[in-house]
């Protein structure tokens, strides 16, 4: 990996391993001072590593680097005297007296507790989303922004806000009882979920599957499967979603990086252990009696994984998607559900009830429609196709219209 795309890289996997640490040894009330540290850690490689060249382990660098900063930060700052060094011996130096511990155990844990912490019910859903991708997925304004619709000024103001929170409660970064990690849990998964569908379907870069995010997303999942505590089957039911998801993830794009939809994947490509993992992570999902969402779309995404094309498979997919609307109604649900909707009772009945959903400014809205007219009224498919390739917001979405385009127009 270039050194141009190593740092963003990095930036996205390290950062909230480092800051994790920092806030909890610093407190919530030195956040700003946590995040100028890491900030300043990464700035440093970007500087030194382009006059340089990389040293032989990024990782530990930026540790290595981090701990100095920190280090030096506690030598000239209050906090050493305030917070610090009241449970450390005064006669020890100030490197013996201070362990910054970045070791992997210690950087799970770290997160772990952090993810808990930051959804604390004090602070307001939305925010608590917003806050844990920037802090724990290193999102900036801008993207989660667009994640909730929103603008960045507003987003900003809502992170400000969030933060000055966690200060002015003094939150303490650790795993909350057992019953305050079973109210907070849906909103560590739903960030961990957002997390992976940025990266499953990308829309604020010019690229539609980013990997990178999707395995983050899955990594920050296990930590919660793998702790006893937060081992629960909403937990259990996300990673197995996830694992069917990654599965085809060779099959998604083509030698140039182009999209592969569904229907044209090869299936020689799809991942037969990551397959096996989501069954697993499934069949630990259905322990206890609470149904998520995750279960539900994890069982279609099983569905998917499932190469016949039979009326059963997509019966049982319009099914799944009928339950999911009942528990939690979503427009691209119920857009996704038309698809099944069309492979089990037929194109007609599926163009009804697509129409019904009027989602005029979604450009997906209008290639499923291309998609179902298509064959029975072409002259609309076309309509729709043109107006999908004006709505689409990346060079991928619009190389599938323009391709769907040219096979109806020969076609005719």
């Amino acid at each position: 990996m270039e050194q141009q795309e190593l740092i963003p890289h990095l930036f996205r996997t390290e950062y909230r391993k480092i800051i994790s640490v920092l806030c909890k040894l610093f407190g919530f009330q030195h956040l700003r001072a946590a995040e100028d540290i890491v900030s300043e850690t990464f700035l440093l490689a970007a500087e030194t590593w382009g006059l340089k060249g990389l040293p032989k382990n990024p990782t530990a660098w930026l540790y290595t680097v981090s701990k100095n900063k920190t280090l030096d930060y506690l030598r000239h700052h209050k906090i050493f005297t305030e917070k610090v060094s009241v449970e450390l011996s005064h006669s020890a130096s100030i490197h013996q007296e201070v362990e910054i511990d970045l070791s992997g155990k210690n950087l799970d844990d770290s997160q772990l507790q952090m993810m808990f912490a930051i959804c604390h019910p004090s602070i307001p859903k939305e925010a608590q989303i917003g806050l844990s991708l920037n802090i724990l997925c290193g999102f900036g304004a801008e993207e989660i922004a667009d994640a909730f619709l929103s603008t960045r000024e507003a987003t900003y103001k809502r992170l400000a806000r969030a933060k000055e929170k966690l200060r002015s409660e003094n939150i303490k970064i650790e795993l909350p009882d057992t019953t305050e990690i079973s109210s907070r849990l849906e909103t560590v998964l739903t960030t961990i979920y957002l997390l992976f569908s940025e990266g499953y379907y990308s829309t604020s870069q010019n690229t539609v599957l980013r990997k990178d995010l999707c395995i983050e997303a899955m990594r920050l999942n296990l930590m919660l499967v793998e702790n006893e505590q937060t081992n629960l089957p909403q937990a259990n039911a996300l990673l197995s979603l996830m694992c069917f998801h990654t599965s085809r993830f060779e099959a998604r794009m083509d030698q140039q990086g182009d999209l592969i939809v569904y229907e044209e994947q090869d299936e020689s490509s799809w991942n037969m252990e990551l397959i096996a993992k989501g069954i697993h992570y499934l069949n630990a999902a259905s322990q206890g009696t609470k149904l998520s969402k995750y279960h539900i779309e994890a069982a279609i995404a099983y569905w998917h994984t499932q190469k016949t094309d039979t009326h059963e498979k997509w019966e049982s997919i319009l099914q799944l998607y009928n339950k999911l609307l009942q528990l939690e109604y979503s427009p691209m649900a119920a857009l996704n559900r038309t698809y099944a909707l069309a492979k089990a009772d037929g194109k007609e009945i599926a163009i009804v009830e697509a129409e019904k959903l009027q989602l005029s400014d979604n450009h997906l809205y209008h290639s499923l429609l291309a998609h179902l007219y298509t064959d029975l009224d072409n002259n609309k498919a076309l309509k729709h196709l043109e107006t999908a390739f004006l709505l689409a917001k990346t060079t991928a979405d619009r190389k599938i219209i323009a391709g769907n385009r040219e096979k109806i127009l020969g076609n005719c």
